[in-house]
């Protein structure tokens, strides 16, 4: 029976037989809603207003218009609909653009059932979800500039760590026992430092210079 509470999820992904794969997984999940299908970044654009899905499963190489930029167009559009990459390829540029334009996690396809359930939900509630490959990627990355660990405080370090575990400003608010206006504050602070506008960008910075233990 379907309830409010179900999480939304789309699949856009340019291969019939993965939305097949995706669509039966998703079948199974008493808590997750298949809403729709796209095979490409443009239909993806022009579906996602209508079908209003909460998570978007999102392939990365495709004809046409790829994942990354369809990511970064939703995200403009559609602030409020979450995103995974969900790919076969795994490299520091990707990854990067990925989370960069706006990506709520970066999964390999061959994530395991419950891992991938756990990060559509992960996503939906706002965390970020990086497999270790993804990870992996990043902390070898080089292009950006290191940022001197002296620019952060102790206390933006603390909020960014959290970032990274992917908990929300209400969820370090209470780890850290200060006010969800304090934890925006040093957000703020935190991605002016880093150059940054997003999470998922400040996160992939702070894994890739390891700017936190």
């Amino acid at each position: 029976m379907k309830t409010d509470k179900r999480i939304r999820v789309m699949i856009v992904d340019d291969h019939s037989v993965v939305r097949s794969g995706l669509g039966a997984f998703l079948m199974v999940m008493n808590d997750l809603e298949l809403v729709g299908e796209a095979s490409s970044g443009e239909e993806a654009l022009k579906k996602a207003p209508e079908l209003h899905p909460d998570v978007i499963l999102m392939d990365l190489k495709m004809p046409g218009m790829g994942g990354v930029a369809a990511i970064r167009a939703l995200r403009h559009d559609e602030p409020k609909i979450k995103i995974i990459a969900l790919t076969s390829y795994i490299d520091d540029g990707l990854v990067q653009g990925a989370l960069q334009a706006g990506a709520n996690g970066y999964l390999m396809k061959n994530v395991q059932a419950d891992e991938l359930a756990n990060a559509i939900r992960s996503a939906a509630v706002g965390r970020m979800t990086l497999s270790p490959e993804a990870s992996k990627a990043l902390s070898e990355s080089s292009e950006f500039p290191i940022i001197p660990a002296e620019d952060l405080t102790d206390r933006e370090r603390d909020v960014l760590e959290l970032l990274i575990e992917g908990m929300s400003n209400n969820e370090i608010a209470e780890r850290l026992i200060i006010s969800p206006s304090t934890v925006k504050y040093h957000i703020g602070n935190i991605y002016t430092k880093l150059g940054v506008d997003s999470r998922s960008a400040a996160v992939s910075i702070a894994i890739q210079r390891q700017l936190v233990t």
